[in-house]
Parts: structure tokens; sequence; C-alpha cells
């Protein structure tokens, strides 16, 4: 009887071990069959949340300024097709500004001339008319950039921009082009 009691239990065992060898297989194959697609679903959605967040900051800061020009360009010349060849025609020149780049208390200066490229003749006049308030601005926005930031090249196209859409605030009627750095120099 001893042995027929230890017999029955062997099969009982085995069949619990084939029960939990049974579960872990489900197991895997729920894994694959959920698991995975999910956490594909899951780099996707983290993928495109992070790209938006990041490129919604780098425009707000400026970063992205060649993006932004590229669709002001092409907006204008759908509207305008022979703008093109209008490019340089119309521009003023705010000459020899000199400032104190923020944080170097008065050891650091730097020099530039802003040219405009403008969309006509008014704007010129409108621009000559604001010269004061046009150099002030001019002042204001270089002089509150750190010397790290002016000597970057990928940041002066940031500041082209900043300075372009200061002047559309400043002058609203006003159609800038182009802005450029005919001198910089930092010492």
């Amino acid at each position: 009887m001893a042995k027929e009691k230890i017999e029955e239990q062997k099969p009982e065992e085995e069949s619990r071990e084939l029960v939990a060898e049974k579960k872990k297989s489900k197991f895997n194959t729920k894994i694959l069959l959920f698991g995975i697609p999910i956490f594909m679903v899951q780099l996707v959605v983290v993928y495109f949340v992070t790209a938006n967040i990041l490129l919604n900051k780098w425009k707000a800061a400026g970063q992205l300024p060649n993006q932004d020009m590229n669709v002001e360009q092409t907006s204008n010349s759908d509207s305008n097709s022979n703008k093109s060849s209008e490019l340089g025609k119309y521009v003023y020149v705010e000459e020899d500004v000199i400032v104190n780049p923020a944080q170097t208390q008065g050891k650091r200066l730097l020099l530039s001339s802003v040219g405009f490229d403008l969309g006509s003749e008014e704007n010129k006049t409108a621009m000559t008319d604001k010269k004061i308030l046009i150099r002030d601005m001019i002042i204001s926005i270089l002089s509150s950039k750190t010397v790290e930031q002016l000597n970057s090249v990928g940041y002066r196209d940031s500041l082209k921009v900043e300075i372009s859409s200061k002047v559309k605030t400043l002058i609203p009627d006003i159609k800038v082009n182009q802005v450029y750095f005919s001198k910089y120099i930092i010492q």
C-alpha cells in the first residue's frame, strides 16, 4: 500500500509540474501577443511627445531660424513672384552699433552694422524716419546677449530673426525681407 501511495503521488506531482510549465508558456505568449506591441506603441508616443515639446521649446527660444525664414520666404515668393529680383534693391543700414554684451562688466565690446533688406522705398523711408528707435532696439537686443551667444555662428541667425520681428513690432506696416550683418566684431 505504501508503494501505491508513492506511485499515486508521483503522477500528481508530474501533472502539477506540467500545469506550471503550461502556465509559464502561456505567460510568454501573452508577452509576445500583448507586451511587445504595447511597448512599441509607447515608444512611438514618447517619440512624438518629446519631439513636439522640444521643437516648440526651440522655436520659442529662436533656435530654429532657418525653418521660420524658409516658411516666410516661400509665402512671400508665392504672393509676389517678382520679389526675388528686388532683393537688395531697398536696403537700410544702421552703421557702427557698439554695445557691451551682458555679463562683461564693460570689458568686452561688440561692433556691428546691421542692414535691412526692405520691400519698398516707402519702407526705407519709414525706417529712416524712426532711425533712433531702430538703433535703440538693436542696442537693446545685442546688449542683452552674452559673449558666448554672440560668438556662436548659429546664434547669429537667431539674432537676425529676433531683430526682424522686433522691427515688425515697432513698425507694423514694414516689410523686412532679410537682415544682414555687414560688420560683426567682438573684442
